[in-house]
């Protein structure tokens, strides 16, 4: 059911959100789940939308941190070099376009490095506030990357609203206070304020007020 939500910002996402990036998360995480004698159908279902060295400490709770945060620095630079695959999702070319002038940032869980390979891999333009994983001390699902994101663009976090195709990206916009825009598959069971299949049912109208108005549907 079509349906208009008021904004002064938009926080956005980047993995499955802008970029479709799976058949990498795909091959690399299998690859680390079978280093670590781990069923990589179990892993692939935890590993969206965190941080890499988040995803580790769920999966291996008892290993030391460090070795998390190690494997994480060379999951991240195989990540960066490895781009085969990488396509925007439905609508997002459109989408970002629509945006230009208009208040929005990213907020991923990748760090600026990944985000600029993926984004430019895909063929989107880059927005010039960009919150990355160097840049917050926690990974989602803590509300901080989003925070951070609405303060950087001065504005409330009630003034924003968050595109996110993952549960722990819904649940920090939900703890930060920012309605949020479920995209694809993934999103759709985790209660967002409004749901999309792609970016494709998206349009942005700016108000006489310099406001926006966010159609779905």
């Amino acid at each position: 059911m079509p349906s208009v939500l008021p904004a002064r910002a938009l926080l956005l996402d980047m993995d499955g959100t802008l970029v479709n990036s799976d058949a990498v998360v795909e091959r690399c995480w299998t690859r680390w789940a079978a280093a670590q004698g781990l069923d990589p159908k179990a892993v692939l279902k935890v590993v969206h939308g965190r941080q890499g060295h988040a995803t580790m400490a769920v999966l291996l709770p008892d290993r030391p941190l460090e070795e998390n945060f190690a494997d994480n620095r060379r999951m991240l630079a195989e990540e960066t070099a490895d781009l085969d695959g990488v396509v925007p999702v439905a609508g997002a070319p459109a989408f970002l376009a629509s945006l230009a002038g208009r208040p929005h940032a990213l907020v991923t869980s990748a760090d600026e490095a990944l985000a600029r390979a993926r984004m430019g891999a895909a063929a989107l333009p880059i927005p010039e506030v960009m919150v990355t994983a160097e840049r917050v001390s926690a990974s989602k699902p803590d509300p901080e990357g989003f925070l951070k994101g609405a303060a950087e663009l001065g504005f409330a976090p009630e003034d924003c609203i968050v595109f996110e195709d993952a549960e722990v990206g819904i649940a920090a916009a939900k703890a930060a206070g920012m309605r949020v825009v479920g995209v694809g598959p993934r999103a759709a069971v985790h209660a967002p304020t409004a749901h999309v299949d792609s970016l494709e049912q998206v349009r942005v109208e700016t108000t006489a007020d310099g406001g926006l108005l966010v159609h779905i549907g």
